[in-house]
């Protein structure tokens, strides 16, 4: 995964600094044809833009309670599939190539280069059809879990 990240701060007078500026160096594969890349995380609302903590050095899970993820994804062709939910609202801009957004309903969303969406804590699964990689930037909030059919509450992450 080649990409570069740049995060701005401040100095001890209180003037914008550019703190990072680098390629990402924590790319993680937990399943065949899949990278992943944190880019910034918070804990906690609202965020406090003080110090000089790396975000990106914070453990994170899919999601961070009462916190935020921004993630880019490489999805392969081919990739390994994870029906999951998230108990998090996701924001997300499909960056390069195409991906189908497949939803427990049996709904199927064609999503390209270009496109942005909003899951809200849905049971889905991201499906690489084509032959290049599909990359996306996707920004996870904590929200409310969302109650399942049968009462229960979808479980984090």
């Amino acid at each position: 995964m080649n990409v570069r990240r740049i995060v701005t701060g401040h100095d001890a007078e209180g003037r914008a600094t550019v703190q990072v500026d680098s390629q990402v160096g924590n790319v993680q594969s937990r399943r065949p044809g899949h990278e992943a890349a944190v880019i910034w995380s918070t804990q906690g609302f609202p965020v406090d833009n003080g110090g000089n903590e790396d975000g990106a050095e914070r453990e994170t899970a899919s999601t961070v309670p009462n916190g935020s993820v921004f993630r880019i994804v490489s999805y392969g062709p081919e990739c390994a599939p994870r029906v999951h939910r998230t108990d998090s609202i996701d924001y997300g801009i499909v960056m390069f190539g195409k991906i189908d957004m497949e939803l427990d309903s049996g709904v199927v969303v064609h999503l390209k280069a270009g496109d942005v969406f909003v899951q809200r804590g849905t049971l889905h699964n991201w499906v690489n059809n084509g032959a290049e990689p599909c990359v996306i930037a996707f920004v996870l909030i904590d929200a409310t879990p969302v109650s399942t059919s049968d009462g229960t509450l979808s479980a984090r992450g």
